[in-house]
Order: C-alpha cells, then sequence, then structure tokens
C-alpha cells in the first residue's frame, strides 16, 4: 500500500518505523515527502542552510533494502533528520551562521549524535539555520538572514535552534538536533509548538567542546515525547571524544516513558520567583497543563525554588565563551561578524579570572539550591517562556526594554547553569494562534522521569495544539 506522502510527512518517527516493518510504505516514499516538506519549509521560513536531496534518497534506498531484509540498522533506520548547523556532519559544511567560517572544508567528522544517528540508518536531510555561533536565542545571522515562524513567518522562531524548530513543525523531518546552552532548544520549540528536551549535561555526549563549557547541551527536538525518547536511546551512545560525558543511560528511555505521573510532587511555579511579567495567556495555558497533571494523579504544590535571577553570572559565562568562540578572528573578520555578538564578544573579554570564577560560585550555589529543592519535588513547572513569539530580526521584542535575549527568557537559562534534565511540551495558543509551551524541569539524571511526564501530557492530549497554517486542510 502507497501512503499519501503528505500523510507520511505528517507522521513521527515511531509511525514511521512501525510502517516500515508493516511493509506500508518505504524510506524511500518517507525521504521524498520529507524533502518536499523540506523545500516547503524554507520557502515559508528560511529555516535551512542546505537541504542535500541526492544523498537523502540515495541513504533512504540502502535503508529501504534493510527493512525488506529484515534487518533494520537501528531505531531510527529510514527516519528523516535534520541537524543544526552548528553540528558536525560529515560531508556537508557547518558553517555555523558566520560569514567567516570558511566553506571548503574538508568536512570529514560526525559529531558524536550524528555519528549515532548515522549508525542506526538515519537519512540527514539537511543542516538547518542558527544565530552566528548560536549566541542568542533568536534565529537570524550574517551568513543565512532571518528564520521565521512557521505560524507567522513574520515572527521569531527563536533560537538558537530556530531552523530546526521550524523544519519539524512543518514536516521536514520528525527528528532533528540542535543545541541548548540557555534554552536553544526549549525556546524554539516553544515558539514553534513542538517537543524538545535539554538533557542532563553529559547526558548526550558533545564534541568538538563548546567554548561556552558546560553550559552547552545537544538534545532532540520532536513531534512528541515518544520520539524524543526513541531518539535519546540513540544519540545519548557513549563517545570517547567528550571527557566529560556521563557514559551509557542506565536502561531505554522509551519503555521508560510508561507509568505516567500518579504520586509524582511536582512543584508549580508560575515565575519562577523573579519579578517577571507574564502574559496571562501564557499562565492560562500553563496552569491548564498542571491542572492536568493534577486529574493524572500527581500531587501539585505552588512553590518558588531559591534560585533569585542568575542573569549576572550567566552573562559572564556566556559572554566569556562567545569571546573565546572569535579569539582568533582578525579585525576583518570581525567586522563581519553580527553586531550583537561583537558587543558580547568585547564585554566578554573584559572579565577577569576572578569574575569569572565568582561567577562559578553561583553556579555552584544555584546547583545547591535546586538540589535541596528536588529533595522534596520529584519535578518542578513553570512556563518555557513568559510570551509567545514576537517579531523575527529582533533579538528583544520591540519596545520591551529588554537589552539581550536573556532579558525576556528568564526561565530557560537557570537550568544550564545547574546542568539539569528540562523539557518544554506544547500546551496552548494565545489569541493570534501562536503556540504556548510549559517547561518541566527534574533533578539531575532524572531525563526519564522528565520525558515521562512530557509523554503523559501528550497522552492526555494537552498537547494537541493546531497545526501551522501551511499544513492546515483548505477551510479549517
Amino acid at each position: 500500500m502507497t501512503t499519501d506522502p503528505t500523510h507520511l510527512a505528517d507522521l513521527t518517527a515511531t509511525e514511521l518505523t512501525a510502517g516500515y516493518a508493516a511493509g506500508a510504505f518505504s524510506p524511500v516514499e518517507a525521504a521524498r515527502a520529507a524533502l518536499e516538506r523540506a523545500e516547503a519549509a524554507q520557502r515559508a521560513t528560511n529555516c535551512f542552510t542546505r537541504i542535500d536531496a541526492n544523498r537523502a534518497l540515495a541513504a533512504a534506498g540502502e535503508s529501504a533494502e534493510r527493512w525488506w531484509a529484515g534487518a533494520p540498522a537501528g531505531p531510527v533506520d529510514g527516519v528523516p533528520v535534520t541537524v543544526k548547523d552548528l553540528i558536525l556532519t560529515r560531508g556537508a559544511p557547518t558553517l555555523r551562521g558566520s560569514l567567516t567560517v570558511r566553506e571548503e572544508g574538508p568536512w570529514e567528522e560526525d559529531a558524536p549524535s550524528v555519528a549515532r544517528l548515522r549508525e542506526s540508518g538515519a537519512v540527514f536531510l539537511g543542516k538547518t539555520t542558527t544565530p552566528e555561533f548560536g549566541w542568542k536565542g533568536v534565529t537570524d545571522s550574517p551568513r543565512h538572514g532571518v528564520t521565521g515562524n512557521p505560524y507567522d513567518a513574520g515572527r521569531t522562531a527563536g533560537g538558537s535552534s530556530g531552523g530546526s524548530a521550524a523544519a519539524v513543525a512543518l514536516g521536514a523531518g520528525p527528528l532533528s538536533l540542535g543545541t541548548d546552552g540557555g534554552g536553544s532548544v526549549r525556546i524554539p520549540a516553544s515558539f514553534c509548538g513542538i517537543f524538545a528536551l535539554k538533557a542532563t549535561y553529559g547526558r548526550v555526549p558533545l564534541y568538538p567542546a563548546s567554548p561556552f563549557g558546560t553550559l552547552a547541551h545537544v538534545g532532540p527536538m520532536t513531534r512528541d515525547a515518544a520520539d524524543a525518547a526513541l531518539m535519546m536511546d540513540v544519540i545519548t551512545g557513549a563517545d570517547s571524544r567528550d571527557w566529560s560525558q556521563l557514559g551509557p543511560a542506565a536502561g531505554s528511555f522509551r519503555q521508560a516513558l510508561a507509568g505516567g505521573v500518579s504520586g509524582l510532587r511536582v512543584a508549580f511555579s508560575p515565575a519562577l520567583g523573579q519579578d517577571v511579567v507574564v502574559a496571562p495567556e501564557v499562565t492560562a495555558a500553563v496552569r491548564g497543563a498542571v491542572e492536568t497533571l493534577a486529574e493524572l494523579g500527581a500531587h501539585i504544590e505552588e512553590a518558588d525554588p531559591a534560585v533569585g535571577d542568575p542573569v549576572e553570572a550567566f552573562h559572564t559565562l556566556w559572554f566569556s565563551g562567545a569571546a573565546r568562540v572569535v579569539q582568533h578572528l582578525d579585525e576583518a573578520d570581525r567586522a563581519l561578524l553580527d553586531p550583537g555578538l561583537r558587543e558580547i564578544c568585547e564585554q566578554g573579554a573584559r572579565y577577569s579570572a576572578l569574575d569569572y570564577l565568582a561567577a562559578v560560585d553561583t553556579r555552584m550555589a544555584l546547583g545547591q539550591a535546586m538540589g535541596r529543592f528536588h529533595r522534596t519535588y520529584d519535578l518542578l513547572v513553570t512556563p518555557t517562556e513568559p510570551l509567545t513569539a514576537f517579531a523575527a530580526g529582533t533579538e528583544v521584542p520591540p519596545g520591551s526594554g529588554h537589552t539581550r535575549w536573556t532579558g525576556w527568557t528568564p526561565f530557560t537559562y537557570p537550568f544550564n547553569l545547574t546542568q539539569q534534565p528540562a523539557a518544554t511540551v506544547p500546551c496552548g495558543v494565545d489569541g493570534d494562534g501562536m503556540p504556548i509551551g510549559v517547561q518541566l524541569v527534574g533533578a539531575r539524571h532524572a531525563d526519564a522521569l522528565v520525558l515521562r511526564a512530557a509523554h503523559a501530557l501528550y497522552e492526555a492530549g494537552t498537547a494537541r495544539i493546531p497545526a501551522p497554517p501551511a499544513l492546515r486542510p483548505a477551510g479549517s
């Protein structure tokens, strides 16, 4: 039986592999459907830096032969995947959104997560857009321009994994690899209505080491939590190139999805204890997700962890990392940089070693505070963002008074400082039809629990939101 290609592009990875196993359709058909969507997504949102149709179809053909022989290479064999253009991918340039990166290569090495997906038979469609070196929470760059939101192309997709979020939302492959140093998978996933997980630091091996140090994570961006668990079972495989990896996970993330949330102790923090204005529609949607958790048997208590606002410590660590990224550039190359990136690099270069160590002290105290918090609570729930997507091409919402992207995303970067697992689940839309996300945070190493709770919200229907306008049936 041949399935309509449009329908194939709307299937999850789990549904695709089940279809391959049953002989209902082939990886080649799925790749063609995803590539058709990728071209459309690129026209609509500028979410790709590269679409490699020939290689994707060749890989899909090889996958089809394995499925026909009853010998798939792994759990994601034949599944279309995209990769953020900060992550090394053999045979494709990794340009990092920067005019200072030379395209010639050679590009001969896969990052660990890409290598594990390739070994499992994934079909790589292309590379997705990022701000220059992933420095901010929106996606526009000197090299590739502005990436728009699938729900309104005049608004931002978020960042820095904005291209990946837009691609997944528009059906250009159900799986994508993003990176998250301060919210960079969760911000765009929330703005684009998809799922994303920032796992415990070290759970997903990373190479080359990020100049942003142990703030930086690689994470899955998917249609739902079940696909993220499937992806985690693949990308958490050990890799000797990452000296800080945690090693193999104790068990399967997919198998850990069952069990629900009954009996879990859940803290709901409407604003993370900060003086932050949260849009009323965001508050209402997030409260609705919390009520669903309660209906499913979780014990809910409104409680704020004692985190304060660690933004200055984060800036010290983040801006220092940015300065390190461009340290090797001459003045001619520096003139090519995003002006905002150039500003934070100049600020980062002025910090002393003592400033850096003071920020590390703040970080350690924050981690200790969250460790104590999780003695009482299994999960912390917050809005992912206090607002929905704003105008594309701007670092901060116009008229907001914020000067840097961290000002409008106060609920994400604290958990990069603490290295905890944090996921975002769609939980509604605002009056303009823009997606809203709820953030689930677990104690360090509780990645499976976060995925389980997120899966429970999907199973309960909380995460069902309207598709982007381009994917809705005519007249809807």
